[in-house]
């Protein structure tokens, strides 16, 4: 569905970001982007939705496919008609405006009214505890509802595809594992998602396929089950280390490290 080969992109015309990442998004499956602060993976995300110009970067080199046809020379709206919607780091929800308000303008692109409704109807189904309190301004909302109302902002355009950009992000563990089981569900309705994380253990949990980004290019993928149990991945990524006896700890208990990016050498 998704392919991104071969991407190039600098910023302010001398900042290298992307180095030939490569990666792809199948059919109704869940594939997890992971990396660190600094990695690209927010570039990455600006480069499929079109939103590179706005923060003075480019594609120099690679494209950006959709369902066979190249998405990247297109504009943001243009993107969204194809049936790619994002929910961005942060929420970004209209805080003056209602819950009811945020969910419409999701679907700004979408002309049919017939169509909006239903996407309307399958949002509030899909997020009860917005259907309960639609007419409160979003800005009161808890940081987990804030979220909900961002996703589901998102599915009013119908989108085939769901790009999430770290959803985790500031939740308490209750709200992440909420967040979890919502994008699960989003999934099982048909709806291929990019589930772009640092919380590894949460991404992996659920997706199907992962890719781990540093210094942005692609340094290992793998199926998600495959990767949940790399050694690197748990050390790196999952905070796991196992010591000269054999016994597994985490990094909260270890005094000194230094970290080996073993698959680089």
């Amino acid at each position: 569905m998704l392919e991104l080969s071969n991407l190039e992109v600098v910023y302010n015309d001398v900042i290298l970001v992307l180095r030939g990442l490569s990666i792809e998004v199948p059919d109704e499956k869940i594939v997890a982007l992971l990396g660190a602060n600094g990695a690209g993976k927010t570039t990455t995300l600006r480069a499929i939705s079109g939103l590179l110009d706005v923060h003075e970067g480019a594609i120099t080199k690679g494209t950006v496919t959709y369902n066979g046809e190249r998405v990247d020379t297109q504009k943001p709206s243009e993107i969204v008609q194809t049936g790619i919607t994002q929910v961005m780091e942060g929420r970004r929800v209209f805080a003056e405006l209602t819950i009811d308000e945020n969910l419409r303008t999701g679907a700004f692109t979408n002309k049919d009214k017939k169509s909006v409704q239903d996407a309307y109807d399958k949002t509030m189904e899909l997020f009860p505890v917005l259907k309960e309190r639609r007419s409160h301004t979003a800005g009161y909302l808890s940081g987990g509802e804030q979220q909900m109302l961002a996703i589901g902002r998102a599915m009013m355009a119908n989108p085939d595809l769901l790009i999430l950009d770290e959803p985790s992000l500031g939740l308490a563990p209750l709200l992440v594992e909420q967040i979890r089981d919502i994008i699960v569900d989003i999934n099982k309705s048909g709806v291929s998602v990019l589930l772009i994380e640092q919380n590894a253990a949460m991404a992996l949990s659920i997706s199907d396929y992962g890719y781990i980004m540093e210094n942005g290019k692609i340094v290992l993928d793998g199926e998600a089950e495959k990767l949940r149990n790399d050694e690197d991945v748990q050390e790196f990524y999952l905070g796991l280390h196992t010591d000269e006896s054999g016994e597994r700890k985490s990094f909260r208990d270890v005094k000194h490290y230094k970290r080996r990016k073993r698959w680089l050498s």
